[in-house]
């Protein structure tokens, strides 16, 4: 069973490059999200996750945020993952850089389903050392065996 309660395959994984800002780590995310197939309108999702974080930070402190839409458009629940050493700026309630972002994209209406994998996900990353053994992962595949095996 995966860490956050669905399987995260590797291919819904990235590692940030040094510098990358808060716009460009949400659309590589994306990227990585439509590229599995599950949204049936770019353009929706897309302003979905960047109306949502416009309207108020998805950084929610400890280096993590966690982005999410609930919408028509995503045909099942999925959740991207990026890591980054470095931390980017995301406007965080505790001004803290970001290194660990999940994306969720929901169908719209898995209202119970989403609070249940969002516990699941926060529950997994406030456990003692698993951020930092995140952040030693060096590949998707280290990340997602990782995420997965627990």
């Amino acid at each position: 069973m995966s860490a956050f309660g669905v399987e995260i395959p590797p291919s819904l994984i990235c590692l940030f490059e040094p510098g990358v800002s808060k716009q460009s780590a949400l659309e590589q995310l994306i990227v990585l999200t439509l590229r599995a197939g599950i949204v049936t309108n770019e353009t929706a999702f897309r302003e979905a996750v960047f109306e949502r974080e416009s309207i108020m930070s998805t950084g929610i402190g400890a280096g993590v945020a966690i982005p999410h839409v609930r919408i028509p458009e995503v045909a099942k629940p999925t959740l991207a993952v990026g890591v980054s050493r470095d931390g980017i700026d995301f406007g965080t309630l505790d001004d803290a850089p970001v290194h660990i972002v999940v994306l969720f994209a929901m169908p719209f209406g898995a209202h119970r389903e989403y609070l249940v994998l969002l516990a699941q996900v926060i529950s997994t990353l406030k456990l003692p050392g698993f951020r930092d053994l995140l952040l030693s992962c060096n590949s998707p595949e280290t990340i997602a065996a990782t995420i997965n095996s627990m």
